[in-house]
C-alpha cells in the first residue's frame, strides 16, 4: 500500500498574515534548514520577539516540523519567543553584565537602581565581552561602557540603541600596506603549502582560543583528510574576562581575514564559515561590510565565506556547539570521536579556528618563525594577547611575552593596582581557569604552566582581584555563570552547576560534598563547560580555605 505524503508538516497551520509577513521579511533567501537561525534573527530583529504564528509560518515556509523551530528559538537567549495568550516584551530591552568584571565594578547596584517606563525592561545579561570598560550595560545593541544610571538613562532618552562603529583599517588601507600580498602569492604558485605550514609548526603557535593545540598540526590534520574540506572560525569568545578577539576585529579585520584565508589555502579548505556571537553586533557590521569590499575587488581567488550570528549561547564556543549552531541546530555539543577534523561541519572534515590564531599568521609567516618564537620569558616562547580586568589602572588586551608572570603584567602593562587596592587573588584564564592567590602571581602564565596548581590560561583572560573583594564570592559568580549557560544535554553539568551553586551559596561551605559532586563533573560532563565548571570552587578551598569555613 502507498504511504500518502502529507502536504504540509505536521502541526498548527499557519496563519494567512504571518505567513505573508515571514515571505516578505525572507524574501529571496534560501529556505534551507542551516538558515534556520538567520531566519529567526530576521524575525526578531524586525518585531523584537518571536511569536507563536511567526514560528508556526516560519515552520511551513522552511517545511519544517513546528517542534525543531521551536526548540531552536527557544534555545538561545536572545531570541524572545512569545507563546499564543503572552504579552510581547517592551520595546527596548536593557541588559545589564554581571559576570566576574562587571559585577566587581558595580553591576548590582546599577540593576537595582535603573528603572524606566513600561516600554523599557532592564535585564541582567551574562558576559558581553567588554569587561576593560566594566560595569557594561547595552542598550538595544549599544555597548555603554564604564556605565553609571545617568549614561544609560541619557542613551535610552537620546534612543542610541546601535553600536557606534569602530575606527579601523579598512580594505584600501590595508591592501596599500601590502595585505593580501600572502595570500595572492601562495595562488600563484610562489609559496608552497608545505613552505607556510612548516613556518607555522617552527613558531609554536597554538590556538589561542584555549586549547592550544599546535595550528600547523592541525592544518596537516585537515589537509590529510579527504574533500570536500571545510572551515569554521570561532569568534563566539563568551568566557567571563575575555574581549581579545572583539578587539583585534574591531581594529585591523583584514588581517585576521587574510590570515584566515592562508589557513584555509594549506589545509585545501574550499569553503569557510565564520561564527561571531550576537553581542558583537558593531563587529558584525564591520565584518559584513569588509567581506563585501573583499569580494567585489579580490586580489585573488577565494573561496565561498558565509558570516554566521550567534543567539547568544556561551556553550557555542565549544566547537561542535558551534558548528551544530552554524547548520541551525540548538548549539549542543557532539559526543567524541569522531573529532571535528574528521566529521566536522555538515558532516565534512573541518579547519576550526579561533580568531586570533589566525590573526597571526601573515605576521610569523613575513618575520619568520624565529621572530614569533623568539618572545618569551621564564623559557616559555611566543606572544600572547591578555584580556585583562578587574582591579588594574589599564585594562585592555596587552601583547606581552609568554611566561610573563601576573605580577610583571600589572606592574609593566597595566599600570599597577588601582589606587587603595592591593593585589589579592587572580584569575589566570578567565571563567573556568580558577582562582589562584597573590602568592602564586610569579608563575609563568602559559599553556602547561598553571595544570600543577589546578588552574589554566586558556584564552588567557587575566581577571584582578584585590583585598576588597571576596575570591569565594567570585567563584560564587562563575558558577551560577556556568549553570545558567550549560545547555542541559549532560546530566553532570546540569544538575552538578545547579547543587555546587546551592552549596556555595552557604556561608559554610560542604568542603567533602562539593569535591565529590566536583569530580564526579569533571569525570562525565560531554565538554568543556561542565569539565572545568569546578576549577574556580577547587581552588578556592585550596587557597582560601579562610573565606569558605
Amino acid at each position: 500500500m502507498k504511504r500518502k505524503v502529507r502536504p504540509r508538516p505536521k502541526g498548527r497551520t499557519a496563519d494567512p498574515q504571518a505567513l505573508e509577513d515571514v515571505r516578505a521579511l525572507l524574501g529571496d533567501a534560501p529556505r534551507r534548514r542551516d538558515l534556520l537561525i538567520e531566519h529567526l534573527h530576521r524575525i526578531n530583529d524586525r518585531y523584537g520577539y518571536l511569536s507563536a504564528a511567526h514560528l508556526a509560518a516560519l515552520a511551513e515556509e522552511m517545511r519544517l516540523a513546528l517542534a525543531e523551530v521551536y526548540e531552536v528559538a527557544t534555545f538561545y537567549h536572545h531570541f524572545e519567543v512569545v507563546k499564543e495568550g503572552e504579552a510581547p516584551p517592551p520595546a527596548l530591552t536593557v541588559r545589564v553584565c554581571d559576570s566576574i568584571a562587571c559585577d566587581l565594578a558595580g553591576a548590582q547596584s546599577l540593576l537595582q537602581n535603573l528603572a524606566f517606563g513600561k516600554e523599557v525592561r532592564v535585564i541582567a545579561a551574562p558576559c558581553v565581552g567588554r569587561c576593560e570598560v566594566a560595569p557594561c550595560v547595552v542598550v538595544g545593541q549599544n555597548p555603554v561602557g564604564n556605565a553609571s544610571v545617568a549614561a544609560v538613562k541619557a542613551a535610552v532618552d537620546q534612543k542610541q540603541l546601535k553600536c557606534p562603529e569602530p575606527e579601523y583599517v579598512d580594505y584600501a588601507q590595508y591592501r596599500k600596506h601590502g595585505g593580501y600580498g600572502l595570500i595572492a602569492d601562495c595562488l600563484a604558485g610562489k609559496r608552497t603549502r608545505e613552505e607556510i605550514t612548516k613556518i607555522m609548526e617552527d613558531s609554536g603557535l597554538r590556538g589561542l582560543g584555549g586549547a592550544g593545540f599546535p595550528a600547523g598540526r592541525k592544518w596537516r590534520i585537515v589537509a590529510a583528510e579527504p574533500e570536500p574540506r571545510l572551515m569554521a572560525l570561532n569568534i563566539d569568545e563568551g568566557e567571563p574576562g575575555t574581549f581579545k578577539d572583539r578587539w583585534y576585529l574591531e581594529r585591523d579585520p583584514h588581517r585576521f581575514l587574510e590570515g584566515m584565508l592562508v589557513a584555509a589555502w594549506c589545509a585545501g579548505v574550499g569553503e569557510i564559515y565564520i561564527y561571531l556571537r550576537d553581542e558583537y553586533a558593531g563587529c558584525r557590521a564591520v565584518l559584513e561590510k569588509e567581506l563585501l569590499k573583499l569580494k567585489k575587488d579580490p586580489p585573488c581567488a577565494l573561496p565561498p565565506i558565509h558570516v554566521r550570528r550567534g543567539a547568544g549561547a556561551y556553550i557555542c564556543g565549544e566547537e561542535s556547539a558551534m558548528i551544530e549552531s552554524i547548520e541551525g541546530k540548538r548549539g549542543m555539543p557532539r559526543l567524541r570521536p569522531p573529532y571535528v577534523a574528521q566529521v566536522g561541519l555538515f558532516n565534512r572534515p573541518t579547519l576550526e579556528h579561533n580568531l586570533e590564531t589566525v590573526y597571526w599568521v601573515r605576521q610569523i609567516v613575513e618575520r619568520g618563525a624565529a621572530w614569533f618564537a623568539g618572545h618569551g620569558r621564564n623559557g616559555r616562547k611566543g606572544l600572547r594577547s591578555f584580556s585583562v580586568s578587574g582591579r588594574v589602572k589599564q585594562p585592555g588586551v596587552h601583547l606581552a611575552p609568554a611566561g610573563i608572570t601576573v605580577r610583571e603584567l600589572i606592574d609593566e602593562y597595566c599600570g599597577g593596582m588601582l589606587d587603595g587596592h592591593q593585589f589579592y587573588a587572580y584569575l589566570p584564564g578567565g571563567a573556568s581557569g580558577g582562582i589562584l592567590p597573590a602568592a602564586k602571581g610569579d608563575v609563568p602564565l602559559d599553556f602547561d604552566t598553571l595544570q600543577p596548581y589546578g588552574s589554566f590560561i586558556g584564552s588567557a583572560a587575566v581577571v584582578i582581584l584585590s583585598q576588597r573583594d571576596s575570591a569565594a564570592a567570585a567563584a560564587a559568580n562563575l558558577m551560577k555563570f556556568f549553570h545558567e549557560e550549560s545547555c542541559g544535554k549532560c546530566t553532570p553539568c546540569r544538575v552538578g552547576t545547579a547543587k555546587a551553586l546551592a552549596l556555595m551559596g552557604e556561608s559554610k561551605w560542604n568542603q567533602p560534598l562539593l569535591g565529590e559532586l566536583s569530580q564526579a563533573m569533571m569525570d562525565a560532563s560531554i565538554c568543556g563547560l561542565g569539565q572545568a565548571a569546578p576549577n574556580p570552587a577547587l581552588t578556592v578551598m585550596k587557597y582560601f580555605p579562610q573565606e569558605v569555613q
